[in-house]
């Protein structure tokens, strides 16, 4: 097991360096990562040809990222996370927006870039977060600053697509979905890798969430007929969230060889109230987790995320990351990772 990042390009790859002298070796590329991003994967134009990775500039982002030492393990959703969000809900363009995912994956496998993480999340249009919070101000340890999801509050929240739609809809959908991306990943020798709703709730704006239990991952894997292109981004802060048993979880699905890479996230409480937090007082044990990973033989990457903010913190939050990652890099060491 290894510690991953995203990979932030700036002018000077200041960023590559600042994982490099960290001891991270490997990234996953998102928007941040393209070089027109903003046009490129607006809402505006998510429904046309064109909302795709090219194949010429994954390899670029890839060399760049090769030149500061890291290595390129996947991609996730460009943003916003509403790119394929008429695919999500059955909607008119949706075939296009279908197509430039598989344009993408396509360029992946050529470009050797084996993993595609996506999710079943539909938010407001223009929401830039695939994580919907009540907060992200909320006081954590020695006053930090933490993001917050409360049930209370966001029940009062409008339809976000002005209507509700039913579970059957939202699962025929994912399912036209699957049934289209996934003999293109197998066929590029790309995996795809989904994520948990966040928050884990059965239902958030007039929207069921399909994957915010056990149940509905282990639908999910038998709708792709259990196909070892399709497995599971197995985020902690998520499962934590959900109040399950995450140790067996990791057994079923990593056994079967579907938890494709992770993230790491630390929080205290579950739905319908939970904020996020330092790993080491998180409700995970990540030391029990990463010894359940260790016994089904992954061996892939974690990425930390969705940091607390402390005093002297930079704009991109690196204080925190970086504790993270020393923190799970001892863990490693702890296992014999």
């Amino acid at each position: 097991m290894r510690i991953c990042s995203y990979a932030r390009l700036d002018e000077r790859d200041d960023y590559l360096r600042f994982l490099k002298q960290y001891g991270v070796d490997d990234v996953v590329l998102s928007s941040t990562s393209h070089p027109d991003a903003v046009q490129r994967f607006s809402i505006e134009n998510s429904t046309k040809p064109g909302a795709h990775w090219d194949f010429l500039d994954l390899v670029m982002v890839r060399k760049r990222c090769e030149d500061a030492g890291l290595r390129v393990i996947g991609i996730e959703n460009p943003l916003p996370s509403c790119c394929y969000d008429q695919a999500m809900l059955g909607l008119p363009g949706r075939d296009q927006q279908i197509e430039n995912v598989i344009i993408t994956i396509r360029n992946m496998g050529r470009a050797g870039i084996p993993v595609y993480g996506y999710h079943w999340m539909v938010n407001q249009p223009g929401v830039t977060r695939n994580s919907w919070r009540t907060s992200l101000t909320t006081p954590g340890r020695g006053g930090s600053q933490v993001s917050s999801f409360d049930m209370e509050i966001a029940q009062h929240s409008p339809l976000f697509r002005g209507r509700e739609y039913t579970d059957e809809e939202m699962w025929g959908n994912y399912e036209y979905f699957i049934q289209a991306v996934l003999p293109e990943a197998e066929a590029a020798g790309v995996r795809l890798a989904l994520h948990p709703d966040d928050p884990p709730l059965e239902k958030l704006g007039g929207i069921p969430r399909l994957f915010h239990d056990f149940d509905g991952f282990k639908r999910g894997m038998d709708i792709a007929n259990n196909s070892q292109a399709s497995g599971l981004n197995f985020c902690l802060g998520n499962w934590t969230a959900m109040g399950t048993d995450i140790l067996a979880a990791i057994r079923h699905f990593g056994e079967r060889g579907q938890i494709v890479y992770g993230h790491a996230q630390g929080v205290q409480g579950t739905v319908p109230q939970f904020q996020e937090c330092f790993l080491d007082e998180a409700d995970c044990d990540f030391l029990a987790v990463l010894q359940a990973f260790k016994a089904v033989g992954f061996d892939s990457v974690l990425l930390p995320g969705h940091c607390p903010h402390t005093v002297y913190e930079n704009e991109i939050g690196g204080q925190g990351f970086v504790y993270a990652v020393g923190y799970l890099k001892g863990l490693l060491k702890a296992v014999g990772c």
